[in-house]
């Protein structure tokens, strides 16, 4: 059976680009309870704000939103709790590694389906400056304007 190559992205954490040099990214699972799996399917994701963590030995997503599930009922889950992203135990030194390095810190760029499984794309990121923000907006409005013209 031929693989499809499109994997629907379920949210985006567009910001992240924008404050953070991605310097490599990690695939991972994310484990999810029954109505925030069809929250999440949904569209019910924010990523904004939130951040990977490595505490006592296992990855965890802090700071996301999956919004409750509508026909949840007594079953909802708490929108805002920790969440565990799944890995290899050899990733997660290695995460663990890269993010106690100076300067560096692990975001979520975005949620996606692949092969019917909810997956996280993981960036190991660097900051930017407020002048390396100014620079990529003038690339941008600059590179908009050529093609508007040309």
């Amino acid at each position: 059976m031929a693989e499809r190559k499109f994997n629907p992205v379920l949210a985006e954490n567009r910001r992240a680009r924008h404050d953070y040099t991605v310097l490599d990214t990690v695939e991972c699972g994310i484990q999810l309870t029954g109505t925030e799996v069809k929250s999440a399917r949904r569209g019910g994701v924010s990523l904004a704000g939130s951040y990977a963590a490595v505490l006592k030995g296992e990855l965890w997503l802090v700071g996301a939103d999956v919004s409750a599930y509508e026909f949840g009922n007594r079953f909802n889950h708490d929108p805002k709790r920790d969440r565990k992203l799944l890995v290899h135990a050899k990733e997660v030194l290695d995460l663990k590694m890269k993010s106690e390095a100076k300067g560096l810190t692990l975001v979520p760029l975005r949620i996606f389906l692949k092969r019917g499984r909810i997956k996280v794309d993981l960036g190991i990121c660097r900051g930017k400056a407020l002048h390396d923000k100014r620079d990529a907006l003038k690339k941008k409005a600059l590179r908009r304007d050529l093609e508007r013209d040309g």
